[in-house]
């Protein structure tokens, strides 16, 4: 009888052995970006730290809100459900409740927990973008807000160890010779416009694709996953760009890359048919 025990129990042990080697065979390695990038990532990384901007939740209260100049003099309108409810760029946060997604800030940069401990010191929840904001660029950062913008959200989800606004990004990437070719974690970008990161392909035949963004359509004041047709944001001016510290999949020819976002990620995307280059 022991002897028969310990047989089942080799067999089981076996099969768990063959299990995990399985597994392991099956997990795809990585080839290494740049060494001399600022930063080094994973799409897969990327894609947390953007799904973890979108799902952050936090409870601001009504000393977070500011429509006004700050100590320092700078115009700052904060995304509150009481920002220009009528217009289509309205606000979304409200006080005394949990909300979910980091506000836009023009020039921000904050991460989830930086934004958290602002917002506690009673830093303004976000701060719009604007035409006149985008005219005095810097000068129109208020230190007394906390949130992230574009350009900042996706400086993060590269994890960069500085902001690199849109100007800036080409430089550390590299130019992409089709849209056809992105992958999760590259970005499409507009110099002095705006950016959004790539999240994978929507439909088999690369017509839709998956982003992250925030300051654009429908939801503009917070990060989120959208879709739209790639041919719609190419003839807005966005170059496809790849990061050169991104890790990438060697993936033989004729295969695709595996999925990054899951199911229930995907699930979620908001649907932009005619998308429009967000922040005025």
């Amino acid at each position: 009888m022991k002897c028969v025990s310990f047989a089942i129990l080799m067999l089981a042990s076996g099969c768990v052995a063959t299990s995990k080697q399985k597994g392991a065979a099956e997990s795809t390695p990585l080839i290494p970006g740049d060494p001399s990038a600022p930063s080094q990532v994973t799409p897969d990384e990327a894609m947390a730290i953007a799904q973890g901007y979108t799902n952050h939740s936090w409870r601001p209260f009504a000393r977070n809100i500011l429509h006004g100049k700050d100590k320092a003099g700078i115009l700052v309108n904060t995304p509150d459900a009481g920002h220009e409810p009528q217009h289509e760029r309205h606000g979304w946060w409200i006080p005394g409740e949990a909300n979910h997604g980091v506000p836009y800030k023009w020039g921000g940069f904050d991460d989830p927990a930086s934004f958290d401990l602002a917002v506690s010191n009673g830093s303004a929840g976000g701060d719009v973008s604007s035409p006149e904001k985008r005219r005095a660029d810097n000068a129109a950062v208020s230190a007394h807000a906390a949130g992230v913008d574009c350009s900042g959200f996706v400086s993060r989800c590269l994890k960069l160890p500085r902001v690199h606004d849109t100007g800036q990004l080409p430089a550390i990437c590299t130019e992409l010779p089709s849209a056809r070719e992105l992958r999760p974690g590259d970005v499409l970008n507009i110099p002095r416009r705006h950016v959004i990161l790539c999240g994978g392909w929507a439909t088999p035949d690369k017509t839709w694709i998956y982003y992250y963004e925030t300051g654009g359509a429908p939801d503009y004041w917070k990060p989120g996953l959208k879709q739209a047709p790639l041919d719609a944001l190419i003839a807005l001016g966005y170059k496809p760009l790849r990061y050169k510290g991104m890790a990438y999949e060697a993936v033989p020819s004729g295969k695709q890359p595996k999925e990054v976002l899951t199911r229930a990620v995907k699930a979620s995307a908001a649907v932009v048919e005619h998308p429009i280059i967000g922040e005025p």
